[in-house]
C-alpha cells in the first residue's frame, strides 16, 4: 500500500510546484463538462481498473471504481507510473489534477479501513514514506458533519480543494512544527453516530489566583514565570472533579477548563478518580476532558484525558504571552517542543488545542487551520478580556471550524470588569437559513465574579450540530 501513497504524494508535489500561482486551480474548477469527460476517458484508457464503466458518449460520466488491495498489482502500478510520466512530459496539469481526484475517490474504502487501523495506534504517522523528498504528507481525512464539501474553494485555490478522502499536509505550510496525529477510537464518542452532535461543557472554575507571577531579567529581556501555590491544590482538584460529575449528569461529550488553573497533582488526581469508576460509570463521563493547563518547568501544558482515564495527549503552549503592567512589558518564559497534536474522529473531523496566545497569534492559528483543515479548535484561556478572541472566531467560522473558548474569572483585573461580560463562548458554523443568533453561544459571567463571592458553581453547556 505504501507504493500507491508515495506515487500520489509525488503527483501532488509536481502539481503544487507547477501551480504556485494557483490560477491553474481556478481554471481547472471551471473546465467544461466536455473537456473533463475527455480527460477522464483518457485516464480510463491508460489505466485499467479505475472505472466501473466505459463511455457511451461525452455526456455520460464515468463511475469510479473502489479499489481493493488486490487491485493494486504490478500492472496497475506500471500503467499508473507510465501515465504520470506521460502527463509530465506533456505538461498536462489539468489531467494530473483530474488523476489526483480519481485516485482520491477510488481509495475511499481503503482509507476508511486505514482510519480503523490508525485508531489502534497511540499516534499515527503519514501514509507515505517520501514526505521528506516530496514535502507532502498524506493521511486519511475524517469527515465532519458541519464542514462544507467544497470548503474554502471560493477563498483559497489549492489542490486539496479537489480531494475529499485524503488529508494533504504541505510541509511548506507546516514549517518547523512537528505534527502528531491521534485517531480517536469509536468508543470515545459512542453515541455520536446516532445523535450527530457534540455536547460541550466549559467551566471557568474559580475567581482566585492560586499562583504567583515572578518577573526577572534575562539577556536584557524582562520575563515572567508562574509559581503554583500547592496549599490549595487538593481543593482545586476536587472542584475540577465536581465539574466532571456535573458534565456527566448533563450527558456532555467534552469538557474544557481554562489555562493556568491546574497544578502538578491535577492529572494524577483526575486519572485516579476516573480509573476507580466502574465501566458503566466511566462511559457516562465526558469523552474528552481538557484539563486546566499547568505552568511547570517553563512549559505551559494542557493534558487531554478520555473518560477511561487514558492520557490522549499533552499539548504545550507555543506562543508566549506578553504581559504589561504599569507601562512595563514582560514575556512569558516558556519553552516549547514544537509538537502540535491533531485529534481525528470520523464525523467530527480534526481537533486542535490552542492555548490562549496560540489562538490570538493569527499567523500560527491560520497555519494550523490551512495545514490540517481543522474543524474544532479548543481554546483554554487566562486573559483580561474577550475582545481579541471574538475577532478571531469569525476567521475560524469562515473556514468551517468551530471554536470552544473558556476564560477564567481569576484573570480579571481591577478596572477591566467590563471585559468580563462573558467568560466563554462557543462559536459555531450555522446553516444559511439558521437564526444568526445561534452562531455565538455566550457564557455570561456570574455576578459574584465582580464582588469576589465565587461559589465555584459556574458551568456552561452547548450543543454543536451538523449543518
Amino acid at each position: 500500500m505504501i507504493r500507491i501513497y508515495n506515487i500520489i504524494a509525488e503527483l501532488c508535489a509536481v502539481i503544487i510546484k507547477f501551480c504556485s500561482d494557483d490560477s491553474l486551480f481556478v481554471h481547472y474548477s471551471c473546465l467544461s463538462i466536455k473537456r473533463k469527460n475527455e480527460i477522464f476517458k483518457d485516464i480510463s484508457e491508460n489505466i485499467s481498473g479505475l472505472f466501473e464503466n466505459v463511455y457511451a458518449d461525452n455526456d455520460k460520466p464515468l463511475c469510479i471504481h473502489q479499489l481493493r488491495k488486490q487491485d493494486l498489482h504490478y500492472r496497475f502500478f506500471s500503467e499508473l507510473e507510465e501515465y504520470i510520466s506521460l502527463l509530465q512530459r506533456k505538461a498536462d496539469y489539468y489531467s494530473m489534477i483530474a488523476l489526483a481526484q480519481v485516485l482520491d475517490e477510488s481509495l475511499k474504502t481503503i482509507l476508511l479501513e486505514k482510519i480503523r487501523v490508525y485508531q489502534t495506534d497511540d499516534f499515527s504517522v503519514v501514509l507515505n514514506t517520501n514526505r521528506e523528498s516530496t514535502g507532502i504528507g498524506l493521511l486519511p481525512r475524517c469527515s465532519c458533519i458541519w464542514e462544507r464539501k467544497h470548503r474554502l474553494s471560493h477563498s483559497y485555490n489549492r489542490l486539496d480543494n479537489f480531494l475529499f478522502h485524503f488529508l494533504l499536509i504541505e510541509n511548506s505550510i507546516l514549517g518547523e512544527l512537528i505534527d502528531k496525529h491521534i485517531f480517536l477510537t469509536n468508543d470515545i464518542f459512542p453515541d455520536f453516530s446516532s445523535r450527530k452532535q457534540l455536547r460541550a461543557a466549559a467551566s471557568p472554575l474559580r475567581c482566585e489566583k492560586h499562583f504567583t507571577i515572578d518577573e526577572y531579567t534575562k539577556n536584557d529581556i524582562q520575563f515572567f514565570r508562574i509559581t503554583n501555590d500547592t496549599e490549595n491544590a487538593a481543593e482545586d482538584n476536587y472542584t475540577i472533579w465536581q465539574k466532571l460529575e456535573i458534565a456527566a449528569k448533563n450527558n456532555c461529550d467534552i469538557i474544557v477548563f481554562p489555562e493556568m488553573l491546574g497544578n502538578s497533582e491535577t492529572q494524577s488526581y483526575i486519572r485516579k478518580k476516573l480509573l476507580s469508576l466502574s465501566e458503566s460509570e466511566k462511559k457516562k463521563m465526558p469523552s474528552l476532558i481538557i484539563l486546566p493547563s499547568v505552568w511547570e518547568n517553563n512549559m505551559n501544558t494542557v493534558t487531554v484525558l478520555d473518560h477511561f482515564g487514558n492520557i490522549i495527549c499533552c499539548q504545550s503552549k507555543q506562543n508566549p504571552f506578553r504581559r504589561e503592567k504599569n507601562g512595563t512589558a514582560s514575556l512569558e518564559d516558556i519553552r516549547t517542543n514544537m509538537v502540535v497534536n491533531i485529534l481525528h474522529y470520523e464525523g467530527i473531523g480534526r481537533i486542535a488545542i490552542l492555548i490562549c496566545r496560540d489562538f490570538l497569534t493569527t499567523k500560527y492559528m491560520e497555519q494550523l487551520m490551512r495545514c490540517f483543515k481543522l474543524t474544532l479548535i479548543i481554546v483554554p484561556s487566562f486573559s483580561t478580556g474577550s475582545y481579541d478572541f471574538r475577532q478571531s472566531f469569525d476567521v475560524c467560522a469562515h473556514d468551517d471550524c468551530n471554536v470552544i473558548w473558556i476564560n477564567s474569572c481569576a484573570a480579571m483585573e481591577k478596572g477591566k470588569e467590563a471585559n468580563f461580560k462573558n467568560i466563554g463562548y462557543v462559536r459555531k458554523r450555522i446553516g444559511r437559513f439558521d437564526d444568526d443568533s445561534q452562531k455565538l453561544c455566550e457564557m455570561p459571567v456570574c455576578k459574584g465574579a465582580f464582588s469576589g463571592e465565587c461559589k465555584r458553581d459556574c458551568i456552561y453547556f452547548e450543543n454543536i450540530r451538523g449543518v
